[in-house]
C-alpha cells in the first residue's frame, strides 16, 4: 500500500527530505506533542504574524476562549516523527479528512499540532521550545481575528479584527 501524497509534501516532509518547494532544511526551533509521538522542527524562528484567534470553531475545538497561533510557509515545516499517527479534521464539514483547510493533532495524546492552510500552516507556540528570551518575543501576540466573537474584552492595545485581518472591520479597544 502506498502512502498518501500529501506525506511527501511539506509540512509533512522529514527534514532530509527535499522537494520542488522545499530544496534544504536547516533545524531551527523544535516541538512535540504531549506524549513525545510527534516531534517536528522549523527551520525559522521568526513566525511572519502570530495571532490570537476567537472564532466560533476555535473556541469549541480548543476548549478555550481563543487559539494562539504563529504563521509559517509549509516549507518551514519539516516532521521528525510521528506522522503517520496524525489525525485531520475539516471544520467545515465537521470530517475526519485530510482536506485543506484542516486541523491536524496527535492521534494518541490529542495536542492540536497546526492548522494547514493551503499555502500556510497555524502553529501552536506552547508545543514549541522557546527557551529564550529572543525566541519568546519572537511569538509576541501582534494581532486579534475574530475579535467580534470573543469570549472576553482584552485590553492589550493589539489590532482586532471583526474577522480575518485586513478583510474585515478593524476594532478598538474601548
Amino acid at each position: 500500500m502506498t502512502s498518501p501524497t500529501w506525506q511527501h509534501r511539506p509540512p509533512y516532509q522529514g527534514p532530509t527530505e527535499t522537494s520542488p518547494a522545499r530544496k534544504s532544511f536547516t533545524k531551527k526551533l523544535r516541538g512535540a506533542c504531549h506524549c513525545g509521538r510527534v516531534v517536528y522542527w522549523l527551520s525559522s524562528d521568526n513566525p511572519l504574524n502570530v495571532k490570537y484567534c476567537h472564532c466560533h470553531d476555535c473556541q469549541v475545538i480548543h476548549g478555550a476562549p481563543l487559539q494562539l497561533a504563529a504563521i509559517f510557509e509549509k516549507a518551514d515545516m519539516a516532521f521528525e516523527r510521528g506522522v503517520e499517527g496524525l489525525h485531520f479534521y475539516k471544520t467545515d464539514s465537521k470530517a475526519a479528512e485530510h482536506d485543506l483547510p484542516c486541523k491536524v493533532s496527535c492521534g494518541t495524546c490529542g495536542s492540536f499540532i497546526l492548522d494547514e492552510g493551503r499555502n500556510m500552516v497555524l502553529v501552536s507556540p506552547s508545543l514549541l521550545t522557546l527557551d529564550t528570551e529572543r525566541l519568546r518575543e519572537n511569538f509576541d501576540v501582534r494581532q486579534h481575528i475574530f475579535y467580534s466573537r470573543r469570549v472576553k474584552d482584552i485590553l492589550d492595545g493589539k489590532q482586532k479584527w471583526a474577522g480575518l485581518d485586513n478583510k474585515s472591520e478593524l476594532l478598538h479597544d474601548d
